[in-house]
């Protein structure tokens, strides 16, 4: 059997499951691997590439996965009925599937019921052992560089202070709400382009991180906002009243920035709203607001996911799907490098195939679906309630 790249059926999806380097390396392990024709195009990798690396370039998604038993994706499988090519009836039974499928109680009983081995690697655990498998991780130090690129691209002043002949151009004021993978690149991108950067993060973690990064720090702090934060490191969702008293602290600030870039998520969950209407009124024309966080929802109240718009008063919210996509080579890059660690981590090198164990850690947070059934400790009570 073989290992199986497809291409990205899915709107505003640009990215790519595996690269040249990745398909060498699961030659060398011993696979065949079969690249669907066109699949690393939007990631600017052309098919010939592929092929030098030695993979097959099958011409649509049958051939690619006909015999195949690892599939490997960015996204979820299409359905009936869901586009044009019914991915998952093609996928053989007992293959196992990787990628981030946006995994509920739903499409595990769907992989189950077609004898799918379905691996949800946005529900790696965040331990130290796992960390250079963590696709949401990589994604999100990519998407809060971009943000911060594209706000630099949108503002129509300068990010550093520039001082010429004709005068002084003062340095962007930049916001980032939410210091975690993404705001934390964000802090340290506008850093870099000569912004004068504050941020925010209800987790108590989050202050000495922000200031490490020379930023400011802004927010309110409470007895509550010292438990905001998981064991494996995420936000919490926190009451009403803190969110209340966070926004009085953050409305007073985000009046006088230039830039307000937010990434806040909790996982699982529609994103929380961080930026009202109101506080969008209150900035300056020309102002320029990121929601990373578009594609849950958004944090911004007038954020219209997978657009750009601009507001009655001048400012422009950039709301744009797939924010890593937005730099797919480079995300392409990391997501395939994440797929490869997991599997080359529990890799049988006689069997040529990973092996599993079903009481490991990683393999308990990541695992759907096995032989039929839902084993995912999340979804396998739903399943069988």
């Amino acid at each position: 059997m073989r290992l199986a790249v497809l291409k990205e059926r899915r709107p505003a999806e640009t990215r790519v499951a595996a690269t040249p380097e990745t398909v060498k390396k699961f030659i060398g392990l011993g696979r065949s691997v079969a690249v669907e024709t066109g699949a690393g195009l939007a990631s600017g990798i052309p098919d010939a590439e592929y092929a030098a690396a030695g993979a097959e370039i099958a011409p649509d998604a049958a051939a690619a996965l006909n015999g195949a038993g690892i599939v490997l994706k960015i996204r979820a499988p299409l359905g009936a009925g869901e586009g044009a090519v019914d991915e998952l009836s093609l996928i053989p039974r007992g293959a196992l599937l990787l990628g981030q499928l946006g995994a509920d109680a739903k499409t595990a009983g769907i992989y189950a019921q077609l004898g799918i081995e379905a691996g949800a690697m946005e529900l790696l655990p965040r331990i130290t052992r796992a960390q250079s498998m963590d696709i949401l991780s990589s994604q999100a130090n990519l998407a809060g560089y971009r943000a911060v690129v594209e706000a630099a691209g949108a503002f129509d002043r300068g990010f550093p202070m520039l001082m010429t002949a004709a005068g002084t151009i003062p340095a962007a004021n930049v916001f980032i709400m939410g210091a975690g993978v993404a705001g934390l690149q964000a802090i340290a991108t506008a850093r870099r382009l000569g912004g004068r950067v504050s941020a925010t993060d209800v987790r108590p973690a989050a202050k000495e991180e922000i200031r490490s990064l020379g930023a400011s720090f802004v927010g309110y702090e409470s007895e509550e906002s010292k438990q905001a934060q998981t064991a494996g490191g995420y936000a919490k969702q926190l009451s009403a009243e803190f969110y209340a008293e966070q926004a009085k602290v953050v409305a007073a600030h985000i009046a006088k920035q230039d830039i307000v870039v937010t990434t806040a998520l909790v996982q699982g969950r529609q994103a929380p709203q961080l930026v009202s209407a109101e506080m969008v009124r209150s900035m300056r024309p020309g102002s320029i607001i990121v929601d990373i966080a578009a594609d849950a929802g958004g944090n911004v109240a007038l954020t219209k996911p997978g657009e750009l718009v601009t507001t009655e008063n001048g400012v422009k919210i950039l709301g744009y799907h797939n924010w890593p996509g937005r730099i797919a080579g480079a995300s392409s890059a990391l997501f395939a490098r994440n797929l490869l660690t997991f599997l080359t981590t529990f890799w049988d090198k006689e069997a040529k195939a990973p092996k599993l164990p079903a009481e490991d850690e990683i393999v308990k947070g990541v695992l759907l679906t096995r032989g039929g059934a839902v084993v995912h400790p999340s979804f396998a009570a739903a399943k069988a309630a």
